[in-house]
This record gives C-alpha cells, sequence and structure tokens, in this order.
C-alpha cells in the first residue's frame, strides 16, 4: 500500500485529479453494478407471471405488477394496466412514456462516464509535459554540473500520469460500454415484453368488447322492420 501511495507521490500533481477520476469510476462502476443485478434478477420470471395473469384478468396482472414496483420492467408494465378502459392507442401511449421514464434511469451516469474517458488521457497527456518540462529544467544545460536525479524524477512523473490517465479512462470505457450494451438489450426486451401485453389486451379484452357493443346492420334493419310492424299493427 505503501508502495502505491510513494508511486503516486512521484506522479506530481496531476495525479491527484487522476485519482479523483479512478474513484468517481470505481464508484459509478459499483452503483450501475447493483442497479443492473437488480434489474435483472428474476426479470423473465416476473414478465412471464404479469403476462399470464394479464390474459386471465387484468386486475391480477395490476396486483402482481405492483407488488414489484421497485423493478423497472414491473413499472413499466404496471402503467397501461392502471388506466381504465383504455384504447389501443393510449395503451401503446401509456407503454412508450414509461419506458422513457425508465430509460432515462438506466442511462444515469452515461455522461460523466464519457467525460471521464475524454478528460482521464487529457491530464496524463499534461502530466507527460509537466514532467518533461521538470526534467529539462533539471539538466542544465550548458553547465558542467548535470543533475540526473532530478532529471529522472522528472521523466517519472511524466510515465507515471500518463500511464494513470490512461488507466482510469481504459476502465471508464469498459463500465460504460457494458452499460450500454444492457441498456440496448434492455430496450429490446422492454418493446418485446410491451408489444406482448399490447396483443394480449387487444385479443383478449379490447376487440371482444368492441364486437358485443357494435350492431351489424342486418340486426338494425331487422329490429326497424319489427318496429314499423307493430306500428302498422296498432
Amino acid at each position: 500500500m505503501a508502495t502505491l501511495y510513494d508511486l503516486l507521490l512521484r506522479g506530481g500533481p496531476v495525479m491527484f485529479p487522476v485519482v479523483a477520476l479512478s474513484m468517481l469510476t470505481l464508484a459509478c462502476g459499483l452503483e450501475r453494478s447493483l442497479f443492473w443485478w437488480r434489474t435483472l434478477r428474476g426479470e423473465d420470471q416476473l414478465v412471464l407471471q404479469i403476462l399470464e395473469a394479464a390474459a386471465q384478468d387484468l386486475s391480477e396482472a395490476r396486483a402482481i405488477a405492483k407488488a414489484a414496483h421497485q423493478r423497472p420492467i414491473a413499472r413499466f408494465l404496471l402503467a397501461p394496466l392502471m388506466l381504465h378502459q383504455p384504447s389501443p392507442e393510449t395503451f401503446r401511449l401509456a407503454l412508450e412514456s414509461a419506458g422513457d421514464r425508465e430509460f432515462v434511469q438506466m442511462r444515469r451516469f452515461d455522461k460523466l462516464l464519457e467525460t471521464i474517458v475524454g478528460l482521464a488521457p487529457l491530464l496524463g497527456l499534461l502530466g507527460t509535459v509537466t514532467g518533461l518540462i521538470v526534467t529539462f529544467f533539471n539538466l542544465k544545460i550548458g553547465t558542467t554540473s548535470l543533475d540526473t536525479s532530478k532529471a529522472a524524477l522528472g521523466i517519472g512523473e511524466a510515465l507515471i500520469t500518463t500511464a494513470g490517465g490512461m488507466i482510469v479512462a481504459i476502465f471508464a470505457l469498459i463500465v460504460f460500454r457494458v452499460c450500454v450494451a444492457l441498456q440496448a438489450m434492455q430496450i429490446d426486451y422492454f418493446t418485446d415484453a410491451g408489444n406482448k401485453l399490447e396483443l394480449i389486451y387487444r385479443q383478449r379484452w379490447y376487440e371482444p368488447h368492441q364486437q358485443q357493443s357494435y350492431m351489424h346492420p342486418q340486426d338494425l334493419l331487422q329490429q326497424l322492420a319489427r318496429l314499423l310492424d307493430q306500428t302498422g299493427s296498432s
């Protein structure tokens, strides 16, 4: 531990912001790992329960989604189930609005990670430049004495900050790309689950209700004929 501490001190003042960026990256990585673990754990089983319940009773599906409201997929499927006899267009709009809200949470810290990926190498390059400046100042060109130890310290500072900035940037990029991949996977999964729920709602609940409330023109003509007969007979 002392060796690492000494190494950071030898990197010069530029190493302090590099270390701060590394701590931010580590915090983001841990938070996103916990978030995705909670999001993906048992997700398929929960979706299957909600869809199977929706085919039999919408209120039961709504109750299952409410019980798991801490899960993004449950909140996503719950949004249209909270509506009272919505049209298919309204049903889909509720799904899209809920999906947009959940995707915002999934993209949390993306901008911060992108900033670290771009900033860490620049800080490493800055440390390289300052280290080389120290090196050239300590060379004392044109004099009889040449302090090679101080020049070596400057070169070491330049190399340490360069390596530190690159390591932080690489780690932040890995975390960012994993998060982006998981986000893309979840967007596809949410779309598929939402389409299945909408299809169940259309076929099982909306269209049969519309057919019952719709009177065929032939039935309407028969009722009109019976009405005219009753009027003529009276």
